[in-house]
């Protein structure tokens, strides 16, 4: 796994930098309103555009993360990656193909 993002808890979310060869982007992870039980948790925001969403799960170990997607028309493809807690507090978004 490659780390491509680094976050703090912010309120209810989360901010952030993501940094690749292609994308360095100061991005929000903010609550999502669901209307459906299959919507996204969160809705994931760079310059004010909307580039994914991500939904809590669990892992084996029973600990929580957050399952993300983005896209954007510049992206080659969708990225899939999660967002995961360190012992410090801070957390990680980590990507593998």
């Amino acid at each position: 796994m490659t780390t491509i993002g680094t976050f703090t808890r912010d309120g209810d979310g989360f901010t952030g930098n993501i940094a690749t060869l292609a994308i360095k982007a100061k991005v929000a992870i903010r609550p999502n309103t669901k209307m459906v039980e299959q919507a996204p948790d969160y809705r994931i925001y760079a310059s004010g555009a909307e580039i994914g969403a991500a939904w809590s799960k669990k892992s084996d170990a029973d600990k929580p993360y957050l399952s993300i997607k983005l896209d954007d028309p510049s992206f080659a493809g969708t990225i899939f990656c999660r967002l995961v807690s360190r012992d410090d507090g801070s957390h990680l978004l980590v990507w593998s193909r």
